[in-house]
């Protein structure tokens, strides 16, 4: 049935795992997943996905319970991810990062008695495995695991589950019904578990395609981890809406990038965060245009961008998105880019920017993005197992992003920062996003991060750690003055460290944590100690 809300007409979504039956039976043959070393149809992954959700199901596995997924980017986990929803459970996908603490929380927050995972991850379990409370069970794809090697946690033969020869037909569970658990990055506190609808999930797909233009023809590739959103929501189901195929790198690598984007036959692929600076920023070659890549979608798009679509023959676009906010702003294809701007809001979602009493600020002021979707089951259904937190974000019938922005008089908005990346220096507060897109325009800086650290005048002082392209060194003086010519006074660096590496997630964000840690080092460059040369 149609639901109409606020004039809008809310289309009928399948359920993700009744959408791949259906492509299973409409087109057969045609290449779904392709990994480095595997490919599979939609036939074949129907298939296989039966076979393991009866195995699953054998188990006990059953509609609502949660069942977290700890794997690297590899066939099994998105056969597992696709079972666990055809059983109408909750795959919980957890980030392969995770170790002690961090993963101690993910765990018990899930209450699950059966994880699925990879191996590998074993000795990681195995330490803190008197402190889950609920887990009982792992199924271990990989080399061996025998029982004795966790803990108190009986082992189960991923293998022998994916063998079984029963079917399990798509469950009688609705698009509304709960299909993911996908966690924040934690880097401000305690990761928080986004619950995802069958609805949000192919909704999301639907849209994608439908406002970057995504074709029937086109291989969508994506090398970031499954457990991001990026790559499930954004990049499998959107090639399962359409019928074709979903190409998946293990990670993003910037010397092998444009190898895999040939090796996949990639036409649309996204990025995130400094990668396509890095991309960049590698020594252009005579084959850097000769790749079959059309169109590439993201955030940000740098100042460079004119240069890096000519270099490499494609389109560079932008939206703005998160995992519990799903994806509200796309860049319009028809109409010229803005730079800075991340586009405009697409008609399924309300989107204005508040000031901290929660009203509305003018055109061009900052303030915080607010949103709410016309359609069901856009945003997330809330945080799993943190009903103060799922509140508070929901507070005055607005989903408040945490992020600031601001709106110009056409409606394009324009990404500022977190409310939580902001530093504190004398009265003002400092974007860390805009000190890095200056930082980061240096010819001889590969990839920055901007972060406060303790003042001894109170509050903050700005502080850049960076990473010099190769072969290249970087003079601090020489890049302050750089930046002093593009920036306000009060935003300039007082503290460079530079870096061999910043310390990164698995999907490409800057651990600013692990950076204030670290803190003022004898080898920090201190712009007010320092006696210039001339």
């Amino acid at each position: 049935m149609t639901v109409r809300i606020e004039g809008l007409e809310s289309p009928p979504v399948p359920t993700i795992d009744g959408l791949l039956a259906q492509r299973a039976l409409e087109r057969p043959d045609t290449t779904f997943l392709r990994f480095r070393h595997e490919e599979l149809t939609f036939a074949e992954t129907d298939r296989r996905v039966s076979a393991l959700a009866a195995g699953l199901c054998e188990l006990g596995v059953g509609p609502g319970q949660l069942v977290p997924v700890l794997m690297p980017n590899v066939p099994e986990l998105v056969i597992t991810w696709l079972a666990v929803c055809r059983l109408g459970a909750v795959a919980t996908l957890l980030n392969t990062a995770l170790r002690g603490p961090a993963l101690v929380h993910a765990l018990n927050l899930t209450g699950a008695d059966t994880v699925v995972m990879d191996s590998n991850f074993a000795p990681a379990l195995r330490t803190i495995a008197p402190e889950i409370t609920a887990l009982r069970r792992a199924v271990v794809a990989g080399d061996p695991v025998v029982n004795g090697d966790l803990p108190g946690i009986d082992i189960e033969p991923y293998a022998r589950l994916a063998a079984t020869e029963a079917t399990v037909h798509p469950a009688s569970h609705r698009a509304s019904d709960p299909a993911m658990v996908l966690f924040t990055s934690g880097t401000t506190g305690p990761s928080k578990g986004c619950v995802l609808s069958h609805r949000f999930a192919v909704r999301h797909a639907q849209l994608m395609t439908e406002h970057f233009e995504v074709r029937d023809d086109d291989v969508l590739y994506c090398p970031f981890p499954l457990f991001h959103l990026d790559a499930t929501v954004l990049t499998v189901l959107p090639a399962m809406h359409l019928g074709t195929t979903a190409a998946i790198a293990e990670r993003f690598s910037a010397s092998g990038f444009w190898d895999d984007v040939r090796r996949f036959g990639a036409t649309v692929f996204d990025f995130m965060g400094a990668t396509l600076t890095m991309l960049h920023k590698r020594a252009p070659t005579p084959e850097d245009g000769d790749n079959p890549a059309r169109l590439a979608w993201g955030v940000p798009v740098p100042e460079f961008a004119p240069e890096f679509e000519e270099r490499f023959g494609l389109r560079l676009v932008e939206a703005y998105g998160s995992t519990d906010a799903g994806v509200p702003i796309y860049q319009p294809l028809e109409e010229p880019r803005r730079p800075g701007s991340c586009g405009r809001a697409i008609s399924a979602y309300d989107v204005k920017i508040f000031d901290d009493a929660d009203t509305e600020v003018p055109a061009g002021t900052v303030g915080e993005l607010v949103l709410r979707p016309r359609e069901p089951s856009l945003i997330s259904d809330g945080y799993y197992g943190m009903p103060e937190a799922t509140n508070a974000s929901r507070r005055n019938l607005w989903f408040h992003t945490g992020d600031l922005a601001r709106r110009d008089p056409e409606g394009y908005f324009y990404f500022v920062g977190r409310r939580t990346d902001s530093i504190r220096r004398r009265g003002e507060n400092i974007s860390a996003f805009e000190v890095e897109e200056v930082v980061k325009l240096h010819p001889q800086v590969l990839d920055a991060a901007a972060y406060g650290v303790p003042s001894d005048l109170s509050e903050e002082d700005v502080m850049v750690a960076l990473v010099p392209r190769s072969g290249t060194e970087i003079d601090p003086e020489e890049l302050t003055e750089f930046c002093g010519l593009r920036m306000a006074r009060h935003m300039l660096p007082r503290y460079i460290d530079i870096l061999e590496a910043l310390p990164r997630t698995p999907t490409e964000k800057v651990e600013k944590g692990v950076l204030r840690d670290r803190g003022i080092t004898a080898t920090t460059w201190d712009r007010e100690a320092y006696t210039p040369r001339r």
